[in-house]
């Protein structure tokens, strides 16, 4: 599947193809749900979604080295990172990286802009010293960097029917509901990594803050006004995902059924961490793995209907999204 992917997209060299299929092997491994719903795009789409996860996944490794190194540390691997990007995007240059060198040349490719990084960077080096945050409009100003940015990076590879500033604040939406909605599922493991994503103003509106967050993961025991606050937070979290919905209908019709089996799997982590009672503080909960089976096969079934009336969608891309840019 790698090499057809590749072919299709016309990347030829030895050396850009190894670090494209290094980037795949990243997001199989870790991006579960985001890796199914890549697996309906065309082939010639995919291999700039991995090298986009492959670098969101670098950086997020670094923040989150805990073990081996220190913060002060871990921002210098992060310099590195963003100067190792724009040279090669610049220079048109291998990375010094093999995730570098992909990302460069889909950012290339796909005219992506450097500010995009950039801004994702920033958001990731705010997690070096940031633990929490006090409003949805703080945590939105980093979300703009580690969320939103990812679904502008994206919208050029998928493609859109309409204007890209039409587009776009749907894009940035879905990224911003795709990341609150880890944020509800996996409270108790940013409590181990010392951090509280969610807004502290919407958790004390229900009498929980920090402390009592971190007495129940000590203690695995439940407290019911954690229970109401991840609900509100859950019901916030719609909020962007009916934001982000019209977009759908915006995009490439043939990159539709992968956005929206994203959408309606991501969303279903709202549904499983509520059919549990809201214990994310304690475990982290998933979709069956039937239901994603069943979801991308609904997928499958809207590719094949979406590439046969593909010839008559006009879309608007980037020009040189076909072709293996200049050196």
């Amino acid at each position: 599947m790698t090499r057809r992917e590749l072919d299709a997209a016309a990347i030829t060299g030895p050396a850009l193809r190894a670090a494209y299929e290094q980037c795949r092997r990243l997001n199989a491994r870790h991006g579960k749900t985001y890796f199914l719903a890549t697996r309906l795009l065309p082939p010639a789409r995919r291999p700039a979604v991995h090298a986009l996860y492959g670098f969101a996944r670098l950086a997020d490794d670094i923040v989150d080295d805990l073990s081996a190194t220190t913060p002060h540390d871990r921002g210098l691997r992060l310099a590195e990172l963003s100067h190792d990007l724009r040279t090669a995007m610049d220079a048109s240059a291998p990375g010094r990286h093999p995730v570098v060198t992909a990302v460069a040349h889909t950012a290339q490719r796909y005219r992506i802009p450097h500010s995009y990084f950039d801004d994702f960077l920033a958001s990731m080096r705010s997690d070096l010293t940031v633990t929490d945050y006090g409003t949805l409009d703080a945590l939105r100003g980093y979300m703009h960097g580690s969320a939103a940015v990812i679904g502008l990076q994206m919208l050029p590879v998928l493609g859109h029917t309409t204007p890209r500033d039409e587009a776009a604040p749907h894009a940035a939406a879905l990224g911003e509901a795709f990341q609150l909605t880890n944020f509800i599922r996996d409270v108790g493991e940013d409590l181990d990594r010392d951090r509280v994503y969610l807004p502290a103003d919407l958790l004390a509106a229900d009498g929980v803050d920090r402390e009592l967050l971190l007495w129940s993961r000590r203690t695995g025991r439940r407290d019911p006004r954690i229970t109401r606050a991840l609900r509100s937070a859950a019901a916030l979290t719609r909020q962007f995902y009916a934001a982000a919905k019209p977009g759908l209908g915006m995009l490439d019709p043939v990159s539709r059924p992968c956005v929206r089996t994203a959408f309606v799997l991501y969303g279903e982590i709202l549904d499983a961490v509520a059919r549990d009672g809201y214990a994310s503080v304690h475990h982290r909960c998933a979709v069956p793995l039937t239901r994603r089976a069943a979801v991308a096969a609904a997928g499958l079934a809207r590719i094949t209907a979406a590439r046969l009336r593909a010839p008559a969608a006009r879309t608007t891309a980037a020009p040189s999204a076909l072709e293996e840019p200049s050196r």
